[in-house]
């Protein structure tokens, strides 16, 4: 028997809250996926201590759904998010993108201990990804942890975090970040309509990316990660020169073509004179969910003899997954879980957190 969305709703209609209501009737499910026999779905609640209260609840709604025909497997992740202040009035209009306002010497984020960017040399190796779930690793860590999409061109990340609120703005000036998994997070794509295309010039790339550093409310966090857009463009050169970054994560998938551009983003950073944090090999292997064979399709270990052959950390490596790919694509970093890929991703953070 092949298990529906609505089958699932139906289940967890039965799962009731200590106040009253039930899951569904309280609205407290989010980015809820079915593939074939997986299930998986984020119990949001309104603050970080209701959510330690639901925590009974998470279980039983996992057990009901497992007790459902044709599920093979569940994942269930309880989070909070703190609803932004609602201001007076009708709120003033943000603008985001203009040109960037002059400043002198490399300045810090308020609040802010560490600026950590996570980039690539191209596109397609993951790094999204890896920065969104090294977010939430981190988190998990017990860290106080931000997410700054500085993807202009392509924001993934409210997509992948499983927001998609418009970020509130009191008086037109100062942002105010919503919350998700744990983490404290921030895109242009939550201030633009859905299908939008950014067509902007260097200096207006750089001025949003002023603008997402210094006017939002990011409160006081342990480590702000950074997801850069692939290549080393104008938004590098406006973060590294102006910006007191603590350091930079480059990943890249194992096969030589992929190193090529993963060691101009090494020189890049080493030019603009950030520290390299470590290096983060992607898809390094496949695991066959239905026989278990491993193949190394992009070739074996290649990132991991750059990170020794230049001296750098190596933070570790990370599987090519379906389970990552439905987890991004639902709104659940698979960090959030309890799968042998989120534990891959704890091992990473903790190492992370020995090197900033």
């Amino acid at each position: 028997m092949n298990v529906t969305r609505e089958t699932v709703l139906e289940a967890l209609k039965k799962i009731d809250l200590p106040d009253g209501g039930d899951l569904v009737s309280r609205d407290l499910v989010r980015a809820l996926v079915v593939d074939g026999g997986a299930v998986r779905f984020v119990l949001e609640a309104d603050t970080a201590e209701a959510a330690q209260r639901l925590a009974p609840v998470r279980q039983a709604a996992e057990a009901a759904i497992k007790a459902l025909d044709g599920v093979v497997r569940v994942s269930v992740a309880l989070t909070a998010h703190s609803p932004a202040p609602k201001p007076k009035g009708a709120a003033p209009s943000l603008k985001v993108g203009g040109h960037p306002r002059p400043q002198g010497d490399k300045q810090n984020v308020p609040g802010v201990r560490h600026l950590v960017a996570v980039g690539s040399g191209k596109g397609g190796v993951g790094k999204s990804t890896v920065a969104s779930n090294l977010a939430v690793a981190l988190a998990r860590q017990g860290l106080r942890v931000g997410l700054l999409d500085a993807d202009i061109y392509g924001p993934s990340q409210p997509k992948m975090m499983g927001v998609d609120r418009r970020p509130a703005s009191p008086d037109g000036k100062k942002i105010i970040p919503l919350q998700a998994h744990g983490v404290t997070m921030i895109s242009i794509g939550l201030m633009l309509k859905a299908d939008d295309a950014v067509i902007w010039r260097g200096p207006m790339l750089m001025g949003a990316l002023q603008q997402l550093l210094t006017q939002v409310e990011w409160g006081q966090l342990d480590v702000l990660i950074i997801d850069m857009p692939p290549g080393t463009g104008d938004i590098q050169l406006t973060l590294c020169q102006k910006f007191d970054v603590r350091g930079a994560i480059v990943v890249s998938t194992p096969q030589d073509v992929a190193l090529l551009d993963a060691r101009k983003a090494l020189r890049a950073f080493q030019t603009l004179k950030t520290p390299i944090l470590g290096l983060v090999e992607n898809m390094s292997t496949y695991i066959c969910p239905n026989c278990g064979h491993e193949d190394h399709i992009f070739g074996e270990g290649g990132v991991r003899v750059e990170a020794e052959k230049q001296g750098l950390p190596f933070l570790g490596e990370l599987p090519l997954s379906v389970e990552v790919r439905l987890a991004g694509d639902g709104g659940i970093p698979v960090a959030a879980t309890d799968s042998p890929v989120a534990r891959a991703y704890d091992r990473m953070a903790a190492r992370l957190i020995d090197v900033i």
